[in-house]
């Protein structure tokens, strides 16, 4: 199975008020494993970022005027994602640029050119509901380091959620549901193993257990005046 997970960077909030992409990165995974593909371009937007963007990516228009238009590059978007099912954070927002700059292009709508489009985001939601479930969270929650994260970067940030998405897809690994950041630790702070019930053995009631058992339901039955809980249980 293959995957991409993908993260943009923009000049704004909507690419309906002529925001672009600034930057684009995707880091591939087959079969749950990082390949060690990416692909990392930065794109000439051809304008200012509003000042909230440029705080977020740090990405200036003097730095990105000597890179390619979106135009130029987008060849090399749609030949990485074919055939993938692609990872997203948030991918309302991010597909929404790539369908605006796409649609520039005259190319056909992102999800066409892809099998799947994943959202990361709602998959955490649905894990984590009532939690905060930004990319920074989800590394404290799931113990990946971001500390070199000091600015947002589409290819840093691939690399984190496709880490994040790993660790949230791997299943339970304790005895401890995910109540709070440190569950799968018991009282001590040690971590709990994946527990394999297909060791226990299982014993079944012999003739004289299954004997006494009947006298202790109709014991019961009596007690109640008609067929106590177990029988319907048991029918």
């Amino acid at each position: 199975m293959r995957q991409i997970v993908l993260d943009t960077e923009t000049t704004g909030l909507d690419p309906a008020q002529g925001h672009r992409i600034v930057e684009l990165a995707c880091v591939e995974l087959e079969n749950r494993s990082l390949t060690g593909r990416s692909l990392h371009l930065y794109v000439n937007p051809g304008r200012d970022s509003d000042p909230e963007a440029l705080a977020v990516h740090g990405l200036t228009t003097e730095f990105l005027s000597s890179h390619p238009g979106f135009e130029e590059v987008a060849h090399q978007l749609v030949e990485f994602v074919q055939g993938a099912d692609v990872i997203i954070h948030n991918a309302a927002f991010d597909t929404k640029f790539l369908n605006a700059e796409l649609a520039r292009c005259g190319l056909p709508k992102f999800d066409t050119m892809c099998v799947k489009i994943t959202d990361s985001l709602l998959h955490a939601r649905e894990l984590h509901p009532g939690k905060r479930n930004s990319l920074d969270a989800l590394c404290e929650r799931y113990g990946i380091s971001n500390a070199h994260r000091t600015l947002h970067g589409a290819l840093l940030d691939s690399e984190l959620l496709a880490d994040v998405w790993l660790a949230m897809t791997r299943g339970q690994d304790g005895l401890i549901m995910d109540f709070e950041d440190n569950s799968g630790l018991d009282a001590n702070g040690m971590r709990l193993e994946a527990f394999d019930a297909s060791v226990l053995k299982v014993v079944t009631a012999n003739a004289a257990e299954l004997q006494e058992h009947e006298e202790y339901l109709a014991v019961l039955d009596k007690i109640v005046g008609k067929p106590c809980v177990w029988r319907a249980v048991e029918a």
